[in-house]
């Protein structure tokens, strides 16, 4: 059952409470270069993207915001670090959040003056602790663990509440799965405010993926978390397919086909991973909860996946589609992927 949390907003979205857990993603473009940055979150749109972050590294990627933000349908986000006077900037150019760690930004006045800053631009605040970059007090009478990130940022939390700011969401990622997971397993506890999750700096597509899945899932599936984003060395376009996949398997979103197919053997006479990406890759944008099955031989095909709404099986020459178990039609084996999706976005739309 998922955790209740507070309501916050940011932009055009609500977050939090029983609004749907959101994807998010970073780009990795100067965000000096508008021209690239944009690509990019047009790109990350077009995959489903509903959040997107960008890094502020002086006044002129600041500034650089308000033509990003005029260009793009989803909420932006500010990636703040050391220099508030930046946090100010992007907010007057229109970001709709932005994020910072505390600990890094100085004294309590120049939080303060964020803080007052995003009271009267309406932005939302991502409270970001890192077990990579914990304040020295907290690291020397904990050492960097999950404890010491929850002290941290109920600190920040108590902090920004005195100011009398609740428009706010925490982060508290780590690199190693465990201690996230107990970091965000122990904040819940104790606030409600809405949850962003993630493994920092979580590592290549394959291993990132996995480190995220474990970390980012086993949160999911306690009913903790309210925003998420999968860390990868890759293309951010990879971060947000990873997410919905995430998020699919939970049953907590639905985009895009659930894929099922076969690990093969040695029946498996098609080249079924080609044939897989092609169908996924097809299939990525649909906006209704379908099962598809791609499986690699035409004898077991159809009786292993026939809960699946639809399936291929592939054979030497030939293939079979079916749908529910039941077979549609027998092809060629080079009409195949065309045949079955026509059949498939016929029936949807």
């Amino acid at each position: 059952m998922r955790r209740v949390t507070k309501e916050i907003t940011l932009g055009n979205l609500k977050i939090g409470g029983k609004n749907p857990i959101t994807v998010q993603s970073m780009t990795n473009t100067d965000t000096r270069d508008v021209e690239s940055t944009l690509a990019q979150i047009k790109r990350l749109e077009e995959v489903g993207c509903e959040i997107i972050r960008v890094a502020v590294v002086d006044e002129e990627a600041a500034r650089c915001i308000k033509r990003i933000k005029d260009a793009i349908k989803i909420p932006l986000i500010a990636d703040i670090h050391f220099d508030y006077r930046l946090a100010i900037l992007s907010m007057e150019n229109g970001a709709d959040g932005i994020r910072i760690n505390p600990g890094n930004i100085g004294s309590e006045d120049k939080v303060r003056k964020v803080i007052d800053a995003a009271k009267i631009h309406s932005v939302a605040i991502r409270i970001g602790v890192n077990s990579g970059s914990l304040e020295k007090g907290f690291r020397e009478k904990y050492g960097v663990c999950a404890k010491a990130m929850v002290e941290s940022a109920l600190k920040y939390m108590r902090f920004f509440e005195k100011e009398r700011f609740y428009n706010m969401k925490f982060s508290l990622k780590g690199s190693d799965v465990v201690t996230t997971i107990e970091a965000y397993r122990e904040f819940s506890t104790i606030s409600d405010y809405p949850l962003h999750l993630g493994v920092t700096e979580a590592g290549t597509l394959f291993s990132g993926t996995v480190k995220s899945a474990v970390g980012i899932g086993a949160l999911l599936a306690e009913g903790i978390g309210d925003t998420i984003r999968v860390s990868l060395t890759a293309d951010p376009v990879e971060e947000v397919k990873v997410g919905f996949e995430i998020l699919k398997a939970l049953g907590l979103r639905d985009r895009g086909a659930e894929i099922i197919s076969c690990p093969t053997c040695g029946r498996c006479e098609i080249d079924l991973m080609d044939l897989v990406s092609k169908v996924e890759n097809e299939l990525a944008k649909l906006d209704k909860k379908v099962t598809v099955a791609v499986m690699g031989c035409v004898v077991n095909g159809p009786g292993e996946a026939r809960e699946a709404d639809y399936g291929i099986a592939g054979g030497r020459g030939v293939g079979i589609i079916f749908k529910k178990g039941r077979v549609l039609k027998k092809v060629k084996e080079e009409e195949l992927l065309e045949e079955f999706l026509k059949i498939i976005k016929e029936e949807i739309n």
